[in-house]
Order: structure tokens, then C-alpha cells, then sequence
């Protein structure tokens, strides 16, 4: 048997950092974050426990750069659902829509993820993490912004303040007033992106432009 190529190894890797990834968003999800080891994320990953820490140098890593990977690839498609459009608005309100709906649809895993970046070692710089700013400040350049690198930051502290609202114990700011605050602060009318059921919390939103 002739060895692998150069190019194979590299795919192969590729797809074992990736079910890694994936693994720990299910298991986080489902047990939390000390109930989980990275013995049980190979595991799940049907990879050698061995390859955890080839990639990863430990366990808060990995979750962030796994947590970051499901924000881009959620947004990602968002972004992209039907109908399409460039229109920077619409892409925009989709992005506030997608972020929140990882802390509607996922919460434990959003939560421990918050917890985790606003500890010491802070963000993780990772390639999914990359992507995901990278999106966001595509966003904001379809949005208009004449200057998206400090733009960009402001919109991704806007989002994470958001999601801590949306997740804290004990005191939760209700979804749709966050929305709404971040609606009116870009000036973006409710009936873009994906408005929830019941229409806007109080006052009023500026009819759809034509």
C-alpha cells in the first residue's frame, strides 16, 4: 500500500478537528461543562484521546474554538438562507437574529461559553473564531459603515452583551426587548431578519422601506 498524500493527511486531520468540535458542542450541551472530559469528547469524536491535545491545549480552548465554529456556521447560513439578498440591512438583522437564537436555542452551551471568555484567558484567537469576525465585519461593510474597524467591534460587543442579558441567572432581559433595543440602534425596522411572534415590546418601529 502506497502512502498517503500530503493533501490526504491534511483532510484527514481536518475532519477529526472538526468532529472534535462538533463533539464537544453536544456533550457541553447535554452535561455541561465539569461533566464533561475530553476522554468523553473522543469518545463522542471516534478519534484517539490523544489527538485532543495535538490540537487543542485544553479543555476551555477547545470549547471556545467549538462554540465559535457553531456562531460562524449559524450565521453563515443565515446569512445565505433564502431569499438571498446583499441588502445590508436585512443581512444585518439577520445577524443580531442569529446570535440571539443561539442563546434562545442553547442556552447551557452559550452560557458556559460567556462564563468562560470573560475569565482570564479572555478570547481564544482560532481560525473559527476568525471566521466568525470576519462575517461580522462583512456585515457591517453591506451595512454602510464607513468605518467597519471600529464598527465591527462595537456590533460584536452589542451581540455578547446581549446574549449575557439574555442568559443571566436569576435576572433574564426578555429577547425581544434586546432585539428591539438593537433594532433601533441601527434603525432597522421590526419586520426584518426573523421578528418574533407578537410584534415589537412597547413603542414603535419605523414602517418597512419601500
Amino acid at each position: 500500500m502506497s502512502p498517503r498524500s500530503a493533501s490526504v493527511n491534511e483532510e484527514l486531520r481536518r475532519r477529526s478537528r472538526e468532529r472534535l468540535l462538533h463533539a464537544t458542542v453536544e456533550l457541553v450541551a447535554e452535561r455541561g461543562y465539569e461533566a464533561t472530559t475530553l476522554g468523553d469528547i473522543a469518545d463522542r469524536a471516534g478519534t484517539a484521546r490523544g489527538l485532543v491535545s495535538y490540537y487543542f491545549p485544553g479543555k476551555r480552548q477547545l470549547l471556545q474554538s467549538a462554540v465559535h465554529r457553531l456562531m460562524h456556521q449559524t450565521l453563515e447560513a443565515a446569512l445565505e438562507r433564502e431569499p438571498r439578498t446583499e441588502e445590508g440591512r436585512e443581512q444585518l438583522a439577520r445577524a443580531i437574529d442569529a446570535i440571539l437564537g443561539l442563546a434562545r436555542d442553547r442556552p447551557r452551551l452559550m452560557r458556559t461559553h460567556m462564563a468562560g471568555i470573560l475569565q482570564a484567558e479572555g478570547f481564544v484567537r482560532c481560525s473559527e473564531q476568525q471566521r466568525l469576525a470576519e462575517l461580522l465585519r462583512e456585515t457591517v461593510v453591506r451595512y454602510g459603515s464607513p468605518d467597519p474597524d471600529t464598527d465591527y467591534p462595537l456590533l460584536r460587543a452589542l451581540l455578547m452583551g446581549a446574549v449575557v442579558a439574555v442568559l443571566l441567572p436569576g435576572a433574564p432581559m426578555p429577547m425581544a426587548r434586546l432585539r428591539a433595543e438593537l433594532f433601533q440602534r441601527y434603525g432597522l425596522e421590526w419586520e426584518l431578519g426573523v421578528p418574533p411572534d407578537g410584534g415589537p415590546p412597547g413603542g414603535t418601529f419605523p414602517s418597512p422601506r419601500q
